[in-house]
């Protein structure tokens, strides 16, 4: 039986009829299951195999009513589709199970996964899908008194294709009753047996939330009792913007998702789009995207490391970090053009070569960091006001963190040692050598420690970029990723037709599906695309690390003090576009 893969063992345990499979082009192993029986498989997956699959890395619908589909395809009006993930087999599994317009409903599995109830509330928020059994099964990132489901075919993607807004009086008071605050709607009580609960919205506007978000308090005078994250503040359609963008046009979008992450989430859209088109990207174009990807993971961890010793009572430190991120930045720019967005990978490999003199200036940064690194260690790390505030707050385990869908330093603090580019390398990752360091405790201060540590093998990786970057084109000569070349147009008229559509159109990307996963500055980052064999893409899921962490802060705050859950935000490392999309 541990011989069989996930789909014979299926078909054992609920007949042949019950499981069927679809070639996927990313060959992540894809099954149909009827919807009567999907609570029943994903309980069988996660908790009676060998080997289970522990995570439930995402959930996500497809709406399929306008689809050009392929003969002998299960679903023809909308899809919803789970992608779990098991550790000991190192592979993801897709579970998709069809539904009618007349019975949009599924089983919830928030009781056979903590991190389900955000997934189901989001696919329920933007298609409608009822989700039996939910405990709190209300829209998460748009308004309470918005309209129809954004996600859905009919509704506008434009502004331009609404009419004009208009705030009539009966508009204003819907809207303003739904701003007070009834905690029995949060699920909150107001007292217990011999206390009564103070209620504190720290945010939506709060320094130590970094941006747009409410977090609504339970509180027993200084203790939490609960804490109930609100989002959706940051929210613009990523999603839906995918559907009409061609599928070159839609990468400088995929830089504002994880706005501190720069080129790591273009990297995690193209590598979709690459898998679709069957494109082979030039081994000098992955070198060259690897090292922009870890200048960018430094980039990241120095805000997240500045910001958070201000959140626990330090000033000094942002200002330096920040500094040495502008000094990243001087090298970004001097490569791409631009800086925090700087918009540079293209489907296929990179916009332009590597300029002049880019060793100088890579080869200075990699001498002038270490040093730096080793002087914010004694300044922030060995301080004991910082160990105060951090050691032994926010614990988690390593049970937990996979039952909540936490991945990244969040993950590797609680002692597992699991990072996508070495468990399933990309873009020529197997080819680096660095550690992958790890924490014990699962607290914040261990969090801290491992993104620090991440910092210094990030320049270990750059430094073997910069010894061993190899010759030969920095793109690939694919038709959909490189038009014709110019000067050849102006002699047949075949190539200036090729040239004119895939400029003025963009590539059409052949009918299927894949995702992509890459290890993100704060977690697994994934884009899950779906072609119709179009410009556009028909369906682009974007399923981001500070999702699944945030919807922990509820249950890793419990029994701390307010000033505590500033440092559980802090050591968490989020970003709110990270998380709204």
């Amino acid at each position: 039986m541990e011989d069989l893969n996930p789909p014979e063992l299926l078909q054992l345990k609920f007949g042949e009829d019950a499981v069927s499979k679809q070639v996927a082009q990313d060959n992540i192993v894809t099954l149909w299951v009827p919807s009567v029986k999907i609570a029943e498989v994903l309980r069988y997956l996660k908790s009676e195999i060998s080997k289970p699959y522990l995570l439930l890395y995402d959930i996500t619908a497809i709406d399929e009513r306008a689809r050009k589909r392929e003969m002998g395809y299960p679903s023809d009006q909308f899809t919803v589709v789970y992608h779990i993930y098991s550790f000991a087999r190192n592979s993801f599994l897709r579970i998709k199970t069809a539904l009618s317009e007349d019975k949009l409903s599924l089983p919830s599995i928030t009781s056979l996964w903590m991190n389900a109830s955000w997934y189901e509330r989001e696919v329920f928020d933007m298609f409608g899908i009822l989700f039996e059994g939910h405990p709190n099964l209300r829209r998460i990132l748009m308004p309470l008194t918005w309209q129809g489901h954004p996600l859905r075919k009919e509704h506008p993607a434009r502004a331009t294709e609404m009419g004009p807004f208009q705030l009539f009086d009966e508009k204003v008071d819907r809207e303003q009753s739904v701003l007070k605050f009834n905690p029995e709607e949060w699920g909150l009580q107001t007292q217990s047996e011999d206390s009564d609960f103070m209620f504190l919205n720290i945010g939506p506007q709060h320094p130590g939330t970094h941006g747009v978000l409410r977090i609504i308090l339970q509180l027993d005078g200084e203790d939490i009792v609960d804490a109930v994250p609100d989002i959706g503040f940051h929210h613009r359609g990523a999603e839906k913007m995918a559907e009409r963008q061609s599928w070159h046009t839609y990468i400088p979008y995929t830089d504002r998702v994880d706005y501190l992450g720069g080129v790591n989430n273009n990297l995690a859209y193209l590598l979709a789009v690459e898998k679709l088109a069957g494109i082979h990207v030039p081994q000098r174009a992955q070198v060259i995207r690897v090292m922009m990807c870890e200048f960018f993971r430094i980039a990241s961890h120095l805000v997240w490391y500045g910001t958070f010793a201000q959140d626990v009572g330090q000033l000094s430190p942002v200002f330096y970090m920040f500094t040495d991120r502008e000094k990243i930045f001087d090298v970004v720019e001097a490569v791409c053009g631009g800086r925090m967005h700087p918009n540079w990978f293209r489907i296929g490999g990179v916009a332009q070569d590597l300029p002049n003199g880019w060793q100088t200036l890579v080869k200075n940064f990699i001498e002038y960091f270490p040093k730096k690194l080793r002087e914010y260690d004694k300044m922030v790390m060995q301080n004991s006001l910082f160990k105060a505030r951090t050691e032994g707050i926010g614990i988690f385990t390593k049970k937990e963190a996979i039952e909540w869908g936490a991945t990244g330093a969040n993950l590797r603090a609680c002692g597992l040692e699991w990072d996508l580019r070495k468990k399933q390398p990309y873009s020529g990752y197997e080819n680096f050598q660095f550690d992958v360091p790890i924490g014990k405790n699962g607290d914040c201060y261990d969090r801290a420690a491992v993104r620090v540590e991440e910092m210094r093998q990030s320049l270990r990786i750059i430094e073997q970029c910069l010894k061993n970057m190899p010759e030969g084109p920095y793109k690939s000569d694919h038709p959909q990723a490189t038009p014709p070349i110019k000067k050849h147009t102006m002699k047949d008229i075949e190539t200036l037709i090729t040239h004119f559509l895939n400029v003025s159109w963009g590539p059409v990307i052949p009918p299927g599906e894949a995702m992509s996963c890459t290890e993100a500055t704060k977690g697994a980052n994934s884009y899950y695309a779906i072609s119709d064999g179009n410009t556009s893409p028909y369906r682009m899921r974007i399923r981001t690390p500070s999702f699944a962490h945030m919807q922990m802060i509820s249950y890793i705050s419990k029994g701390y003090t307010v000033a505590d859950l500033l440092s559980i935000l802090g050591a968490m490392d989020y970003v709110l576009a990270d998380i709204d999309r």
